[in-house]
């Protein structure tokens, strides 16, 4: 599969490094170096868009995965009260978003 990372720091490092490990490629890396680097062209190479943020630019990087037609997993906190917009959205571009505020293991056990 190949993935695209929007939001390179910790997470979005330690994500990379699983999905090399299991044979998947990161075709695009977005972190606030590079932020011209968003855009359709290069988004659209990818199958997935995983999305690790914060709060004031997840919805604003998931309204542009949805856009661009590419399904985006999200695990940034935070933004909830724009859930709406981004589910209407989704509806509206018959996209695809996994939203888990907390994407760990043991912790998606539990819940």
């Amino acid at each position: 599969m190949k993935i695209a990372l929007i939001g390179y720091g910790k997470m979005g490092k330690a994500i990379e490094e699983v999905a090399i490990a299991k044979g998947h490629t990161i075709v695009l890396k977005i972190d606030l170096s590079n932020l011209d680097e968003f855009n359709k062209e290069n988004l659209s190479q990818a199958d997935l868009a995983v999305e690790f943020t914060s709060p004031h630019t997840a919805f604003f990087n998931v309204s542009k995965c949805l856009e661009y037609g590419v399904p985006v997993i999200c695990g940034s906190t935070g933004w909830l009260d724009k859930w709406n917009e981004i589910e209407t959205l989704c509806h509206q571009q018959n996209g695809k978003i996994l939203y888990a505020s907390n994407i760990s293991i043991s912790v998606n056990l539990f819940f």
